[in-house]
């Protein structure tokens, strides 16, 4: 499925904790001009009006009749149902036993709706229109018989986010549950989730803790102070980073050891991956024992990063990787020294979220089209 060549159009929805900005894609690009209405986040019955309102603002203005709304939308949710639970950042939905916003809208516009975490459709989206199509057709150009076909997606900001895909297949997990990185054990300190660890308040406690004192620093300060670029404690920025990237990447370690894929790292701490990445690969590169004291390395696959030339290049080159066929003489391909690699999203993170959005839409009407073409042959 090529979503550049769709002429299809999905109503899309950036649904924030202040303000919801409704457009709509074709193609993989938006077609009309953002509309912004207030979440009214303290009122449900305000909200879900200014939700119908938004859409409706955005369907006037298209050129042809949509065929779907899908967009990402905070949870917990049940997001194969379509049902919103109670919203930490969204007081309008706590305690209201479950709100079935899915079925709402499919009711009123009488149109399919898809609604994601934005960590899963963040990483779906990298899945079909970033990282992974970026490092296959460097692949192809030089002729190597491989292809990435799974994906880590993490989002690194107020929270720690995270989605898989497998096979080119979004898991979003039986419960909708899949890909709460957040979840996993603070590597730093084993009472907390590694979200306290992995984000802009997880990086401030960091520094605040090295410097004695609480910071009215910003994360982009605490990474100037870390690179020189503004007075402060710079071996405190630094050794701030250090924390989080072992917190990261202890996460990241417990995750691709199950996927076998690529990693991407989007959200608004990304902007740091200069200084975050190498330390986060440096930790996945290490060790890991067992109890006779045998040591291991850590991870089964050698780790690359896509953002270092020199590193990208060496994650690229396969030319040694043939092997001779015993009483042939033919040379054969192989993947003996296992890679992975880690990047940072060129699309952006709102970017892929919205694609990722448009791509399920798309690709569950062209499944159901087909599934139901399937049941009329046995009707």
């Amino acid at each position: 499925m090529n979503i550049f060549q769709d002429d299809r159009i999905v109503l899309t929805l950036d649904a924030g904790g202040t303000n919801f900005v409704f457009s709509a894609m074709q193609r993989g690009k938006e077609i009309v001009p953002p509309i912004t209405r207030p979440s009214q986040a303290h009122d449900l019955d305000l909200c879900l009006k200014n939700l119908l309102d938004g859409f409706q603002a955005v369907k006037d203005q298209l050129p042809a009749d949509p065929v779907a709304i899908s967009f990402a939308f905070p949870g917990p949710a049940d997001y194969k149902n379509g049902v919103i639970g109670s919203l930490p950042n969204l007081p309008a939905f706590r305690n209201a036993g479950g709100v079935a916003l899915g079925p709402m809208l499919e009711d009123y516009f009488q149109l399919p709706t898809f609604i994601g975490n934005d960590g899963d459709l963040f990483t779906y989206g990298e899945s079909m229109a970033g990282i992974l199509p970026r490092i296959n057709g460097k692949l192809q150009e030089r002729g190597v018989a491989k292809t990435y076909s799974n994906l880590l997606g993490v989002t690194l900001g107020t929270g720690f986010g995270g989605g898989v895909v497998v096979n080119g297949q979004l898991c979003q997990g039986d419960n909708s549950s899949g890909g709460e990185i957040w979840l996993t054990r603070h590597f730093r300190d084993s009472r907390l989730i590694a979200e306290e660890g992995a984000c802009i308040r997880g990086l401030v406690r960091f520094y605040s803790n090295l410097t004695g004192a609480p910071t009215k620093l910003s994360p982009k300060d605490i990474y100037e102070v870390a690179l020189g670029q503004q007075a402060g404690n710079q071996a405190a920025a630094l050794q701030a980073f250090d924390d989080m990237a072992a917190v990261i990447a202890e996460s990241l370690c417990n995750a691709i050891t199950l996927i076998d894929g690529i990693i991407v790292i989007g959200g608004g701490l990304s902007g740091a991956y200069p200084l975050l990445a190498p330390r986060i690969i440096q930790y996945m590169s290490g060790t890991i024992a067992m109890a006779d004291g045998t040591v291991l390395p850590r991870l089964v696959s050698k780790v690359y990063d896509l953002e270092n030339p020199e590193s990208c290049e060496a994650f690229l080159d396969h030319s040694k990787n043939e092997v001779t066929v015993p009483f042939s003489g033919r040379k054969v391909h192989h993947n003996l020294d296992k890679r992975i690699a880690i990047g940072s999203s060129h699309l952006g993170t709102n970017t892929a979220i919205a694609l990722g959005a448009y791509a399920i839409a798309l690709k569950n009407l062209s499944t159901n089209s087909e599934q139901n073409i399937l049941l009329n042959r046995f009707i």
